[in-house]
C-alpha cells in the first residue's frame, strides 16, 4: 500500500470533497494532481484513485465503501500511482485487491476488512537470510541477480536490480535482512547511489519490461485429459473458461493451480461470491504440491475479492494479480495467474463509468471495455527477461467468464475471445448429466494446436497429432449420428455406425470424463493420456475389423477387456505405465479370437 502522507503534508497536496456518488468522489484543490494518483479520503483515510483530471477537479475511486463521506471532507494526494510491494514473504500470502494483507486482519479479530486499514504489505519485522551472487565492482544491469533468499521450500526468490537502474554495484554482502534494509547500492553512470533493498515496488497499471517475446512452443500441462489433449494452452498463452453457473468453473480453475506445471500461482478471486472463495481460502491452505509433497500454498499467492467487497478494488485487484506474477515471471520462473472472474471485473468497470456519466457501450459496458480485456491478457506473455544472462519466464493468463444464462454473445465474452487463444467452452447440459470437466469438445477450440505440434512429436509420440485428430473425427462423426438417431433411432443404424457410437462413447465417458475428487483420476502425466488415448482408439479399430468380419456388436461389449478400458483411468500411475501396454496386447489376443455367430 501507498504510504499515508503526513499531517504537516503541503497544502497543495490537499483538497476537500464536493461530491459523492458511491465508489465515486469528485473534489476540488488539488493542485498538481496526477492520473492515477493515490489518494485518501476523509477522516478515515480511505484509499482512492484519480481517474479523471478537469483544471482542479479530480474525480476519484475509492476503493473502500464511501458511507459517510461527505462534501468538505479532506482529501489528501500522496503523489504515488497505485503500487504493490514486491519482494521475499508474497508467496503463501492472501491479500485483497489492493494487496491488504488478510491475515493481519484476521489476527486483528475482524471479520471484515475495516475503512481506512493500513497494513504493510510484506512483513517488514521478519529477518530473511540473503546470499549474494554478484560482488562489489561488478557491472549491473537491470533485471540481473543480485542475490538469493529461500522464500519457502519450494521456491528459491531471486533479488534483482530494479528495472530502469543500471551501474557499478559499489556495495553489495551477504547477511540477515528485513525487506526495508538495504542490501547494497548501485553507482548509476551519473554517478547517484542506488539503494537495493530484498523488496521493490511497482505501478499495477504499468507492464513489468522485458527484453523480448518468445513464440509459443512449450505447452503448460495441467494434468487433465481433454485440455492436455483437446485444447492445449502454451506456456506463456491465454486461455477463456466461459461458462454458466455450476457448469464448473472454479473447480476448473483449482484443478489448474493445483496441477498445472506453474512454478508459481497466482489466483485472483474476483467478485466471485463469498462462500467460493471461502471455499478457496480454507482448502488451499491444506492442499498439497503433488510433486514436493509440501503443502500447495508455498508455490501460491490468493488475492480475494469477493461480491460484496467495494466495487473499485475489484477493478484494482486484476492488476495487482497480474503485477505479481510478471514479478516471479523476471526471475526465470513459470506463472499460472487465474482469474475468476473477468465477468466480475467488467461490471465494476460498468458501475464505475456509469457513475461518471460516460457515454456507455453495447449492454452499458463502457467503449473502452475490449481495449481494457486486451491491455490486461497482453501481459501475458513467455519471454527473454531483463538482464546480462539470458533468462526466460512466463506468465500464462487464464480467465474465467460468468455471461449471463451461459449467453456467449455478450460483450465480455466476446471481447475476451478476440483476444484469448484458447477456448474452454463449459456446457450447462454435460454438469447436469456429471460429466466434468464440463468442457465441450464440439464448442471448443485452441489456436496453439500448430505451433505445439512439435513439441507432442519429440516428447511423447509422433502418433500423438494423428491421434488426437482421429479422437476429434470420431466425436464429430458421433454428433452427426445423434441427430440420426434422434429421427430414427439407434435400431436403424448399420453395425459399422453403432461400433463409432460406441468407440466415441469410450473416448467421452473413458477418457474426457475426469473426477477432481478421485486420489488418482484427479492427475493424469501426458505420458498416461497418451497410453489411454492410444488404447481406446486401437480397441476402436479391432472393433471395426471384428464387425467387418461378422461379430456382433453385444458380443464386443460384452467382452472383459472392456472394463479394464473403462479403470484405466483410475490406475495409478506409481507402478509404471506397463499396465496400459498389457491391457492393449490382452486386447489384440482377445479380438483375435473372436468369430462370427454360426461359425
Amino acid at each position: 500500500m501507498v504510504a499515508v502522507a503526513t499531517k504537516g503534508a503541503d497544502s497543495k497536496k490537499v483538497g476537500e470533497v464536493v461530491k459523492v456518488s458511491g465508489p465515486v468522489v469528485i473534489s476540488h484543490g488539488l493542485t498538481g494532481a496526477k492520473m492515477f494518483d493515490v489518494v485518501r479520503v476523509g477522516a478515515l483515510g480511505m484509499v482512492g484513485e484519480i481517474i479523471r483530471l478537469v483544471g482542479e477537479e479530480a474525480t476519484i475511486q475509492v476503493y473502500e465503501d464511501t458511507t459517510g463521506v461527505r462534501p468538505g471532507d479532506r482529501v489528501e494526494n500522496t503523489g504515488e500511482a497505485l503500487s504493490v510491494e514486491l519482494g521475499p514473504g508474497l508467496l503463501s500470502s492472501i491479500y485483497d485487491g489492493v494487496q491488504r494483507p488478510l491475515n493481519i486482519l484476521k489476527a486483528q479479530g475482524g471479520d471484515f476488512i475495516k475503512r481506512g486499514f493500513v497494513a504493510v504489505p510484506l512483513d517488514d519485522k521478519k529477518i530473511w537470510e540473503f546470499t549474494a551472487t554478484q560482488k562489489p565492482g561488478a557491472a549491473v544491469v537491470a533485471g540481473d541477480v543480485l542475490g538469493t533468499v529461500q522464500e519457502t521450500p519450494l521456491l528459491l526468490h531471486k533479488v534483482l536490480v530494479p528495472p530502469g537502474v543500471s551501474g557499478t554495484l559499489s556495495a553489495l554482502a551477504s547477511g540477515r535482512y528485513t525487506v526495508r534494509d538495504p542490501i547494497g547500492s548501485v553507482k548509476t553512470a551519473s554517478g547517484a547511489e542506488v539503494p537495493v533493498r530484498l523488496a521493490q515496488r511497482w505501478q499495477v497499471r504499468v507492464q513489468r519490461p522485458v527484453t523480448r517475446k518468445l513464440p509459443p512452443q512449450i505447452p503448460l500441462i495441467t494434468g487433465q485429459r481433454i485440455l492436455d489433449t483437446f485444447f492445449p494452452v502454451a506456456k506463456g498463452g491465454t486461455a477463456a473458461i466461459p461458462g454458466p453457473f455450476g457448469a464448473g468453473k472454479t473447480v476448473t480453475q483449482q484443478q489448474l493451480a493445483k496441477w498445472a506445471e506453474a512454478d508459481v500461482v497466482v489466483y485472483v478471486g474476483c467478485g466471485e461470491r463469498g462462500n467460493e472463495m471461502t471455499e478457496v481460502l480454507t482448502e488451499f491452505p491444506h492442499l498439497e504440491d503433488p510433486k514436493t509433497k509440501r503443502p500447495l500454498m508455498e508455490r501460491t499467492i490468493l488475492i480475494a475479492n469477493t461480491s460484496n467487497m467495494p466495487v473499485a478494488a475489484r477493478e484494482a485487484s486484476i492488476y495487482t494479480g497480474i503485477t505479481i506474477a510478471e514479478y516471479y515471471r523476471d526471475m526465470g520462473y513459470d506463472v499460472a495467474l487465474m482469474a475468476d472472474s473477468t465477468s466480475r471485473w467488467a461490471e465494476a468497470l460498468r458501475e464505475i463509468s456509469g457513475r461518471l456519466e460516460e457515454m456507455p457501450g453495447e449492454e452499458g459496458y463502457p467503449a473502452y471495455l475490449g481495449r481494457r480485456l486486451a491491455e490486461f491478457y497482453e501481459r501475458s506473455g513467455k519471454v527473454v527477461v531483463l538482464g546480462a544472462q539470458e533468462r526466460q519466464g512466463s506468465v500464462t493468463v487464464i480467465g474465467a467468464v460468468s455471461p449471463p444464462g451461459g449467453d456467449t454473445s455478450e460483450p465480455v465474452s466476446q471481447n475476451t475471445l478476440r483476444v484469448t487463444r484458447v477456448f474452454w467452452s463449459l456446457d450447462a447440459s454435460l454438469a447436469n448429466r456429471r460429466h466434468f470437466p464440463a468442457i465441450n469438445w464440439l464448442n471448443s477450440y485452441s489456436l496453439y494446436l500448430g505451433d505445439l505440434g512439435p513439441w507432442y512429436s519429440d516428447r511423447v509420440s509422433k502418433e500423438w497429432v494423428n491421434m488426437r485428430n482421429d479422437a476429434i473425427a470420431l466425436l464429430q462423426k458421433e454428433s452427426e449420428l445423434q441427430e440420426i438417431v434422434q429421427l430414427v433411432g439407434s435400431d436403424a443404424l448399420p453395425e459399422k455406425e453403432k461400433g463409432v457410437l460406441d468407440v466415441a462413447r469410450m473416448i467421452r465417458e473413458d477418457y474426457l470424463q475426469q473426477s477432481a475428487y478421485d486420489d488418482v483420476d484427479t492427475y493424469s502425466s501426458i505420458q498416461k493420456q497418451f497410453k489411454m488415448l492410444r488404447n481406446i482408439l486401437e480397441i476402436g479399430k479391432l472393433e471395426m475389423d471384428a464387425l467387418d468380419r461378422g461379430v456382433s456388436l453385444p458380443k464386443i461389449v460384452q467382452l472383459p477387456v472392456r472394463e479394464k478400458i473403462a479403470r484405466m483411468k483410475t490406475t495409478s500411475e506409481k507402478d509404471g505405465l506397463d499396465v496400459f501396454d498389457q491391457i492393449l496386447e490382452e486386447a489384440r489376443t482377445t479380438f483375435a479370437g473372436l468369430k462370427a455367430e454360426g461359425l
